[in-house]
């Protein structure tokens, strides 16, 4: 987006919250010179995906790859002067479980990629190939739109996805997407990831790995720009109330006065910041309907030596689901990091009982794997909504008028993750610019 100089020096933004959305709700605000003032309670931007120290090593909560199809985060890391081709590792989209499962696509023209990867991939038998093939066959001419939504195993079981082809690609593929079971997501909303990625360009399929913390990949290049186009980024500044009053919005006690404001906090801290709307209620029951599922990563540090064979794996019939060499990936050589997306028996686990557990699925990978030096498991339990069929998501305008919502929980093709907190952000910023 070209910057374009605001003719309206009147209007002044308040965003609250300084993650993924908030921020790009900020950089697009401020490309066309609105001023905009960003309130974050903590210490620190990017919200549920951010940087935590660890052992003395910057890592992120939570293990995250993106996939070329996220247009909208790849269009503003560049506006804000992060650089892809630096800060994420650009793989061509491959699934390995080890000695089980292997897919990997080529170089080749969509939608040849995915067909060779398909015909190619070993631990399928020819007909499960064939079904595969039949099934991504059958959702384009469908334009990957199904007429009633269901849970994705539904639509597995409907097209004969099942054995080896669920259990090791569509399954975790849906889990890892959706972060939620195949047995309860939504079959519509894989469907819209699937269409984007793998059967997109053959760039939308590949897989984006950070190489670098995931502050550094956008949230704070992005308060940088804001700051340099007039905007104020606030860390540690609490937002409690909202409400409307002469000159604008009034947050808490301040004296400011604004004449927009985009709550950009999770949905779980939301609704304190709607109850001075008496039109919001039917906006704040469908939030407080979302239910949520966590994402647990499991970092362990092994001597410097120690290293996989590649930078991911998958991991099956156990606790871990996907298994990252950081060493291979950002250079902390001996650092592994196990992640395991949705609801599941491990969270009944202590956190070093769930390392323990973790550790020894390693060593049966890697026999002879010595113990770690140290692990440290983090934990969001509510790290995204639960993504069910049907599923009633707000949109981004509210029925008050100037009050927008943004977050990776709004109305949305996609599930929660950084591509639509970002596409939720930069819709929010259209509304304004639209009043």
């Amino acid at each position: 987006m070209d910057c374009v100089e605001n003719l309206d020096h009147g209007v002044n933004v308040a965003i609250i919250g300084a993650g993924w959305a908030g921020m790009a709700a900020a950089v697009a605000l401020a490309q066309t010179k609105i001023p905009v003032t960003i309130f974050e309670a903590a210490r620190h931007l990017g919200g549920r995906a951010r940087s935590v120290q660890i052992e003395g090593v910057e890592l992120d909560n939570g293990q995250h790859v993106l996939i070329g199809a996220y247009r909208e985060t790849l269009r503003l890391m560049r506006a804000v002067g992060a650089d892809p081709g630096q800060l994420l590792l650009r793989q061509p989209f491959a699934i390995e479980y080890p000695g089980k499962f292997r897919l990997r696509t080529l170089r080749l023209p969509a939608p040849l990629h995915l067909l060779a990867a398909l015909l190619g991939a070993s631990g399928l038998g020819w007909g499960e190939r064939i079904a595969a093939i039949r099934f991504i066959a059958a959702m384009r001419r469908n334009a990957y739109r199904i007429a009633t939504d269901m849970p994705v195993a539904g639509l597995l079981a409907q097209h004969r996805q099942t054995g080896a082809l669920a259990r090791y690609l569509w399954e975790p593929l849906c889990v890892s997407a959706l972060n939620t079971p195949a047995a309860s997501a939504s079959a519509q909303v894989f469907l819209n990831v699937l269409r984007d990625g793998l059967d997109g360009t053959r760039e939308a399929s590949d897989f984006l790995v950070p190489r670098a913390d995931l502050g550094r990949l956008f949230p704070q290049p992005a308060a940088a720009f804001v700051r340099a186009n007039g905007g104020s980024v606030l860390l540690e500044t609490r937002v409690r109330t909202l409400g409307k009053a002469s000159g604008g919005f009034a947050l808490d006690d301040r004296a400011e006065r604004y004449t927009h404001a985009i709550l950009a906090v999770g949905p779980h801290q939301i609704d304190a910041l709607l109850d001075r709307f008496p039109l919001l209620a039917p906006t704040r029951e469908s939030i407080a309907a979302l239910a949520y599922e966590p994402i647990y990563t499991c970092y362990l540090q092994y001597p410097q030596e120690v290293s996989m064979p590649q930078a991911m794996a998958g991991f099956d019939g156990g606790t871990t689901q996907w298994i990252f060499d950081r060493g291979r990936l950002s250079g902390a050589s001996g650092l592994l990091a196990a992640v395991i997306s949705a609801r599941g028996g491990h969270q009944n686990l202590s956190q070093d009982a769930l390392a323990s557990a973790v550790h020894r699925e390693l060593a049966d990978f890697m026999p002879v794997l010595p113990q770690p030096l140290w692990s440290r498991v983090i934990a969001e339990k509510r790290a995204t909504f639960s993504c069910r069929p049907g599923i009633a998501r707000p949109g981004n305008k509210t029925a008050v008028r100037n009050l927008y919502l943004a977050g990776d929980y709004t109305a949305s093709d996609y599930p929660a993750t950084l591509e639509s907190a970002v596409r939720s952000g930069v819709l929010a910023a259209r509304l304004v610019r639209e009043q």
